[in-house]
């Protein structure tokens, strides 16, 4: 008998079909009538039959034609939601999908999978995790460290020792001892009573990886989780059904309690979860209709779950991932801007780097020698002005963005070949949250020094081009908006680059006396992040729209192939024309790995590495430059100046 799950008002009904020749008005009708019935006012109607509602799936919110067949239309066990025609959406509602809704649409399920075993999961692989991109499956080794840490516990409860959170209450009531017959009610309780956490929920992308990382903190073997309660999970995980997780309410101290609770509460089968196949039900309907079974929590397997720094940790791989890529795209941009208006590449001698031989530092020089070259790459701009007057450009274009920053973590454990539990404080999330807090700044002086070249390149007293980039000034504003918008993101992240470490409020009862703020620096981190992106697909519109006013001069190579890729997204500014989908179509060619700048820009600069190999090597993938070099030198304009050192 085909069953469908319908969304009435904020609750969800499972609604058995006796024939596929019923009508989806029909199913509507019946969904109606067993909402009505549950509710002691009828939910405010007469009848079911002065109800008008439309019908549309969860997955992509189409909306169903009322005198189709359920047969046609659905699926077995698809989710389907009553719209009730008056109905005012309450600011609490949340909706069959998350944000963005038409990129989940296109989610499809992998058939690859990723092998965990607690110690070699990379950032680039939790973040293609929370693509969707692959399944997670246990190696037998981590499958054995998990049954040995699972037999500690076993032996603990069996002899009734006194352990914390195993046969006790917790913080204050550390010293309650719980009877066995209640050491399940006692997790069960601790993963309600704390999913209380507030906000949008987590994205899928984000969800995912919260969810893998913390599969692959369990699989190490310290945490005393059963391995049928771990491969639960990590179906759960394949099924892609993710449980809400709202983004506010840790304080990174005992771990990320609250994103985990709600992580967990899902997966007992209560609170909302989410799937591509059902959107937003609750959870219970979405694991019965993936094929899964709810979790059922043995001694210490909720606090198992729930204790560590997994959201201050996933976040924070996202935020080195994205700050990584945009710091490699900000010198191509960078690069370009200073050809626009006509600077020096002397700043970027190997000699000078040499004397400060700061990685970072050699590696972004290297990048802007690779792209500006110009015995290796011939550029029509550059040999404009080789005999200009001007000796040194401004410090946003002769000094770079440098430093290096890497993120890594660990974690609690029960420690088998002790036989013994130990509470410690690897949960604590102060180490990541200084060095979320210090990549929100690093990262956010890319922004800022991107900004000062936005505004040369629309000054025209300083960029010897049109006023704002545009032709009949005055009746066309150009890009003096969007420079604006530039400074307003600029000076929004100064207020976010601001220490969330050097805060604490004492929780708990003054248990937890002292506390990392750890989850709002990995936020604030991304934020910070998305706001430097976002200046950079400004400048890199003002760049390429000042190639525009040099033309028929051309850059070098590699830079007209940027300026190519930007084209084939964004047209010439030949008058005013609605900006922000221009600013946000290069932004997604900064975000996408397929045809993003760097792309594009990657195989000129390798090729220029391999012909000059013993002046520089590549930094690694999880650290970026960051920064502003100040060189303590007065250094010549280049040889297409007059030398002048």
């Amino acid at each position: 008998m085909p069953r469908y799950t319908v969304h009435v008002r904020g609750e969800w009904l499972a609604v058995p079909c006796l024939t596929g020749t019923n009508t989806i008005r029909w199913l509507g009708r019946e969904a109606v009538r067993r909402y009505m019935k549950n509710k002691p006012d009828n939910g405010g109607f007469a009848s079911v039959d002065e109800v008008k509602f439309y019908m549309r799936r969860c997955k992509g919110l189409g909306l169903l034609d009322l005198d189709d067949t359920v047969e046609d239309a659905l699926e077995d066990n698809e989710f389907v939601e009553v719209v009730i025609e008056g109905d005012i959406m309450s600011p609490d509602f949340i909706p069959s999908q998350p944000e963005g809704v038409h990129l989940y649409s296109k989610y499809r399920e992998p058939e690859q999978y990723i092998s965990l075993d607690g110690n070699s999961l990379t950032t680039e692989d939790l973040v293609n995790l929370g693509k969707g991109l692959y399944k997670i499956k246990l190696t037998p080794e981590a499958e054995a460290k998990v049954n040995k840490s699972r037999e500690v516990i076993e032996r603990i409860v069996k002899e009734q020792t006194v352990v914390y959170g195993i046969t006790t209450g917790f913080g204050k009531f550390a010293r309650t001892v719980i009877p066995n017959s209640k050491l399940r009610e006692l997790q069960v309780n601790l993963v309600r009573s704390h999913s209380a956490g507030v906000g949008k929920p987590l994205s899928p992308e984000r969800t995912r990886m919260l969810l893998a990382l913390r599969i692959n903190v369990l699989a190490k073997g310290y945490s005393g989780i059963s391995l049928e309660t771990l491969q639960q999970v990590i179906e759960a995980f394949n099924a892609s059904c993710l449980p809400y997780i709202p983004e506010k309410g840790t304080v990174g101290a005992s771990g990320d309690l609250a994103p985990l609770s709600h992580l967990a509460l899902g997966l007992i089968g209560e609170g909302k979860m989410w799937s591509p196949k059902s959107g937003w039900a609750d959870a219970k309907y979405v694991l019965e209709a993936h094929g899964l079974r709810p979790v059922t929590l043995k001694p210490k397997e909720g606090l198992a779950l729930i204790n560590g720094t997994q959201m201050i940790t996933s976040l924070g791989c996202e935020a080195v991932e994205r700050a990584s890529a945009i710091a490699r795209q900000a010198d191509i941009i960078a690069a370009l801007t200073l050809e626009v208006l006509k600077g020096t590449t002397r700043a970027f001698d190997t000699d000078i780097h040499t004397v400060r031989p700061h990685r970072g530092q050699v590696e972004v020089a290297f990048r802007f020698r690779s792209l500006l070259d110009s015995d290796h790459h011939p550029s029509e701009i550059a040999e404009s002005h080789r005999f200009c007057d001007r000796v040194q450009d401004a410090y946003t274009m002769r000094c770079c963005p440098q430093s290096c920053l890497c993120l890594d973590f660990s974690f609690e454990m029960v420690f088998a070949e002790r036989a013994e539990t130990i509470s410690g404080g690897n949960f604590h999330g102060e180490y990541p949250a200084k060095a979320l807090d210090y990549l929100a700044i690093g990262v956010h002086e890319l922004a800022a020094i991107s900004e000062r070249r936005i505004e040369r390149l629309c000054n025209p007293s300083l960029s010897e081009l049109p006023a704002f980039l545009v032709t009949e000034g005055g009746l066309n504003s150009g890009f003096m908006i969007a420079h604006c918008t530039a400074a307003a993101l600029v000076s929004e992240n100064k207020a976010l680059c601001h220490p969330s470490s050097v805060d604490s409020l004492s929780t708990s009862a003054a248990t937890e006396d002292h506390v990392s703020m750890g989850g709002w620096a990995a936020r604030k981190a991304l934020r910070v992040i998305e706001h430097v992106e976002q200046v950079l697909a400004i400048e890199l519109l003002a760049a390429c729209q000042g190639i525009e006013f040099l033309r028929p001069l051309r850059t070098t190579t590699p830079l007209e192939k940027v300026y190519d890729l930007v084209r084939t997204v964004v047209r010439p500014w030949m008058k005013d024309r609605f900006m922000a989908p221009d600013i946000e179509a290069a932004h997604r060619l900064l975000v996408e790995q397929k045809a993003s700048v760097w792309e594009v820009a990657k195989p000129y600069i390798e090729k220029y590495r391999r012909e000059h190999i013993p002046e520089s090597r590549p930094i690694s993938p999880t650290a970026f430059s960051l920064g502003l070099l100040e060189i303590n030198k007065s250094v010549g304009h280049d040889h297409r100046h007059q030398d002048e050192l």
